[in-house]
């Protein structure tokens, strides 16, 4: 869950407001006179930072609703008064495509928000996905580490068996020579036995 503080919640009044002072420029969004560009330009920077830091604070999909609502929202407002005050905003003929103008601003600095929201979350996107290529790279390279520390006590069993079935063939032949020499010994000694019996009855 997001932390939301008082500033991440008049982020979208700031936005509201940012777009209904539009109302009070110039119908041409790119006139150079009086600096109204300027003007212009600035308002767009504003409603740009406002949704980079809703959708930081709201997420993509609340924010992307906010944004939505409050372009709609400030440009039925302006409509409304920009007809109910007509002399004030230069709009004593208040015809379809002077009201269309009103409202297109609206809209115009609405999408400045949609716009920053989006390279908001292109910009975690990227982000995230360096951080899962790190990751992944991180993973391989672990395996691989692993694979090399799984050879490697392979081989030592492999040594150690060796070494192992060495030793048993070894305590083998010894066990089958002293076989033979005790055998042999027996019978020497049964020989030797023979003799001293047959000695004896000779001498007898």
């Amino acid at each position: 869950m997001l932390k939301r503080g008082l500033i991440s919640y008049t982020t979208p009044l700031l936005f509201a407001v940012l777009i209904f002072m539009s109302d009070f420029l110039e119908t041409s969004l790119f006139k150079f006179g009086d600096l109204n560009f300027a003007f212009w330009f600035i308002l767009s920077v504003f409603c740009f930072g406002a949704g980079w830091f809703m959708v930081k604070s709201f997420g993509y999909q609340p924010a992307g609703k906010m944004i939505f609502a409050i372009s709609i929202g400030t440009a039925i407002v302006s409509v409304f008064i920009v007809v109910l005050f007509r002399e004030y905003f230069n709009a004593s003929n208040p015809t379809f495509e002077n009201i269309f103008l009103f409202a297109l601003r609206n809209f115009f600095l609405g999408a400045m928000g949609f716009f920053g929201l989006a390279i908001r979350e292109l910009w975690a996107m990227h982000s995230t996905m360096l951080m899962q290529s790190e990751k992944i790279k991180l993973i391989e390279e672990t395996i691989k580490d692993s694979k090399k520390e799984s050879e490697l006590i392979i081989k030592e069993a492999q040594v150690q068996a060796a070494k192992l079935i060495n030793d048993a063939e070894a305590a083998a032949k010894n066990i089958f020579l002293r076989k033979e020499r005790v055998e042999k010994e027996l019978r020497d000694f049964i020989q030797i036995e023979k003799e001293l019996i047959k000695k004896y009855e000779e001498t007898k």
